[in-house]
């Protein structure tokens, strides 16, 4: 069953979903720091793509091909249109913005990224390189 074996990914997923649909209070904590918003967005997307990547490589033991990581990464962005739409068009408490949307994208390539360094150190030092 698919959820069993992304169970990481689905647990990111939902918490996603609630905390982007959810209000957020007026006083906020880190409010006060720089763009903290768009710092989030990029955390909850790279570490979406870091929760399928443990789920396909390491606990599934699937090869990190080329079509998995262009399917992770689609869906990770995918997902983060997908929120911003339902902020906009479903929700009286938040809204939709694209430079968030842009956030979510950067945050999902920093996550391939990452993922792609792990794997590759990973597959180096099993094989003794």
């Amino acid at each position: 069953m698919i959820f069993k074996d992304y169970i990481f990914t689905t647990i990111v997923t939902v918490a996603i979903v609630v905390l982007s649909t959810i209000p957020i209070p007026e006083e906020a904590p880190l409010n006060d720091v720089p763009l903290i918003d768009k710092w989030v967005h990029m955390v909850m997307y790279g570490g979406l793509f870091f929760a399928m990547w443990v789920d396909h490589v390491v606990r599934g033991k699937r090869k990190f091909l080329w079509v998995a990581r262009i399917v992770m990464l689609l869906y990770a962005i995918a997902l983060g249109g997908a929120m911003e739409l339902v902020q906009a068009y479903l929700t009286t408490c938040r809204s939709g913005d694209w430079l968030d949307f842009k956030a979510n994208i950067v945050g999902a390539l920093i996550g391939y990224l990452v993922c792609v360094g792990l794997h590759w150190k990973l597959k180096t030092s099993k094989d003794g390189r």
